[in-house]
């Protein structure tokens, strides 16, 4: 093997680079310095002690070898800590591809839930199973906005991790948002095998435009050859029965050599889920009964005529009737009232 001695350049002296032959005594220098608290006496003592044309080279070097130090560290980042399971009920799929616990979960209690009966009952029956070990089907909760699509689902897990039996691992939740879709069989993947049982939930799903993240919903939901995880459920909500926007299907159908594969398409996606449970827009009657469980439910002191008539004024207002807008009039007449909403 032949070594080829490195000579100064006369480029390297321009641009204040050590020559060859002084480069080892000074990233020997470096190597020293490094180990030392930049606070510290040794460390002033060093710098004092380097003579000034070492010194120059070193101010030189040192910006080099910290971006160099920070780059490795970025392609290369400190493990994770394992996270626990039991550090909460309910968590979030980070857009980094890791759970994060959510302490306090923004829930209704699931009897203030009225005009949703059917559904309710649906669901918590279908959850109930899927805790007990029993067969069970994904759901897609669809329709109008504001009817307690998503409130069910964190409802309906409540109830369920309440009723269990002393000794019985609680039931999860963990909550993916639409824009990290894709990630969801990471998440399957993530979750397959552990001893709990989990619900996914994606709130107000549906696809538009030239998204195509809609087929890793599809390879998750039927779990490919692995097939899905036997502990996890997935539950969505959307405002649309078919979570492929029209304008999908009709490009799709427009470029299509078959174009009823297209269609095929658009309903396959939603054939994923055994349940389709429908929420629509409420009656007066359901509205008020909504109002009035909310009054009694928070121990709201006022006259009920007067309570009615504002409760009808304020969805006129807003051109809707729902439980959102009924809740959203129990704020503000509580907060008209000074009590607060326990």
């Amino acid at each position: 093997m032949h070594l080829v001695k490195a000579t100064a350049r006369p480029q390297d002296a321009r641009i204040g680079w050590p020559a060859p032959d002084a480069a080892p005594v000074i990233f020997r220098r470096i190597v020293r310095m490094d180990a030392l608290d930049s606070t510290s006496k040794e460390f002033r003592d060093a710098m004092t002690s380097t003579p000034p044309a070492d010194r120059a080279m070193l101010d030189a070097i040192l910006p080099v070898l910290e971006r160099i130090a920070a780059a490795l560290e970025r392609s290369a980042p400190a493990a994770k800590p394992a996270l626990d399971l039991n550090s909460a009920d309910a968590f979030l799929w980070g857009s980094d591809r890791r759970l994060i616990p959510v302490p306090k979960v923004n829930r209704v209690e699931i009897d203030l839930l009225t005009g949703i009966d059917r559904a309710r009952d649906i669901l918590v029956d279908n959850t109930t199973r899927f805790a007990k070990g029993l067969p069970a089907n994904n759901a897609l909760l669809w329709g109008a906005r504001g009817m307690g699509k998503s409130s069910l689902v964190k409802a309906a897990h409540t109830r369920i991790n309440a009723e269990r039996a002393e000794g019985e691992l609680p039931m999860k939740l963990v909550e993916i948002h639409r824009e990290d879709i894709e990630a969801l069989p990471d998440l399957m993947a993530t979750l397959r095998g552990d001893a709990h049982r989990w619900i996914v939930f994606c709130d107000d799903l549906s696809f538009d435009g030239d998204d195509t993240s809609y087929k890793s919903l599809k390879t998750a939901l039927d779990g490919g050859i692995e097939g899905r995880p036997d502990n996890v459920l997935f539950y969505a909500t959307s405002n649309r029965r078919h979570l492929l926007a029209r304008e999908m299907v009709e490009n799709e159908r427009s470029t299509a050599i078959n174009p009823g594969e297209a269609v095929e398409e658009k309903v396959s996606l939603s054939d994923r889920f055994g349940l389709w449970l429908g929420f629509h827009k409420c009656s007066q009657d359901e509205y008020l009964a909504m109002i009035r469980a909310y009054v009694e439910r928070h121990g709201l002191k006022a006259d009920p005529d007067t309570v009615r008539a504002e409760a009808l004024e304020w969805a006129t207002t807003r051109g809707s009737r729902s439980g959102r807008t009924a809740f959203q009039f129990i704020q503000d007449l509580a907060g008209r009232l000074g009590q607060r909403l326990d």
